[in-house]
């Protein structure tokens, strides 16, 4: 009996160590993991010895149909064999997930950058606006009239400031201050040249927004 238990154990190790091997050469490992064949030895042996456990929890008498046939140990090895090759798609399984799972961690970690700077870009108009400035900012002071501004511009600066929103879009000013978008365009670039207004670009498209100086130009318009 002993001497058939050692047999066994001696088969499934050659058959683990075996099928490691193939495992190796079938997943085209290179030499920049110096532990991979190792690995897939271990891995290998360890499913080959896990063969008389199935063969138990499946009622099979193959083990001790080896005694009186031995020929029967021809397909114990192979069973052997094929759980140590077997072994190499739970390995690559495994790895592919773990890669597949880095791989989406990292595209979510990119949306949430890209998102995060977005909203930066939103708030910090509403936090300029929001912010006192020290007496010494050369912007702090009371905005004079000498930027010139003719009618329109000072239409659309006041529209821009008067709505109950920060950020508005080009739709919604020609809606309000009755002109086409061609000339609102116009006027909008010479707001954001003089630092009266900004522009940000968002989800939903160009906003356009008042700033602190434009603000205080429209409060002496008024």
């Amino acid at each position: 009996m002993a001497n058939h238990i050692f047999i066994l154990a001696a088969v499934m190790m050659i058959a683990g160590v075996f099928g490691g091997l193939i495992n190796y050469y079938q997943m085209n490992q290179n030499g920049d993991d110096p532990a991979s064949l190792p690995r897939c030895i271990v891995i290998g042996i360890g499913s080959a010895f896990l063969v008389p456990v199935v063969l138990n929890l499946v009622n099979s008498d193959l083990i001790l149909e080896i005694q009186g046939d031995p020929s029967r140990l021809l397909i114990y090895t192979g069973y052997c064999l094929i759980a140590a090759i077997a072994s190499r798609m739970v390995v690559s399984s495994t790895g592919d997930r773990i890669l597949r799972e880095a791989n989406m961690t990292r595209m979510q970690s990119d949306s949430i950058q890209h998102d995060l700077r977005m909203l930066q870009e939103e708030l910090l108009p509403l936090i300029e606006t929001e912010t006192e400035h020290d007496a010494q900012d050369g912007n702090a002071g009371p905005m004079h009239l000498e930027a010139e501004l003719d009618v329109t511009s000072s239409k659309v600066l006041k529209t821009l400031g008067c709505g109950r929103f920060i950020f508005r879009s080009m739709a919604g000013l020609c809606v309000e201050a009755a002109t086409d978008e061609s000339t609102m365009a116009k006027t909008l670039n010479v707001l954001v040249a003089k630092d009266l207004a900004g522009k940000i670009s968002g989800k939903k498209g160009i906003r356009w927004f008042l700033t602190e100086k434009g603000r205080r130009t429209m409060d002496v318009m008024i």
